[in-house]
């Protein structure tokens, strides 16, 4: 039986004590080990059922019930992001009257809002299975993002500077031609 140093300090812990939780550490590990390794041995198409299960179960919470079932770990970290504070959903209004909420983070640049609705429109497009490609560069040639009649055109300048916050509007609108 090991005995206590009488120089410690109630809940300290000795070298010794150290050595002998050293000792049943080692023990536990063998039978963790071997359950890792028969994790291993489960077959590709299993480890991806049992994803697709927790994912289900994951998305069911509360916070993030709005997401789609094929949900992204970029989508999750969004809505938990915005949760926080530390995000916020811009309301993209499409000439066909569709609303796409793009969540970008607080400080974001119009150049992050442009990638943000890049990316909402592959994944949707990925899920619907839609368009395949979509060539951005003509999209941001003949389209405008307009916020209270001024247009969001500058990338480098912060969507606050626009006076854009949390759940603000933007149109979608096509650009005038030039004589």
């Amino acid at each position: 039986m090991e005995e206590k140093r009488e120089d410690t300090v109630p809940g300290e812990v000795s070298v010794k004590d150290e050595e002998v939780e050293k000792e049943d550490l080692t023990e536990v590990e063998g039978p963790y080990m071997e359950e890792e390794e028969d994790e291993e041995a489960l077959p590709h198409s299993e480890i991806l059922d049992i994803f697709e299960e927790g994912l289900a179960r994951l998305v069911q919470d509360p916070l993030l019930c709005d997401l789609p079932i094929q949900v992204t770990l970029e989508e999750v970290n969004s809505q938990i992001a915005l949760e926080y504070g530390q995000a916020m959903t811009v309301r993209v209004l499409k000439a066909d009257g569709e609303v796409m909420p793009i969540v970008v983070v607080q400080n974001a640049t119009v150049l992050d809002l442009k990638k943000a609705i890049r990316r909402f429109m592959e994944l949707k497009q990925q899920r619907e299975g839609g368009v395949k490609h979509v060539g951005w560069r003509y999209v941001w040639r003949t389209y405008s993002l307009v916020f209270q009649g001024e247009k969001v055109e500058d990338d480098k300048m912060r969507l606050k500077d626009y006076g854009i916050r949390n759940r603000d509007e933007v149109t979608f609108m096509k650009r005038l031609r030039k004589k």
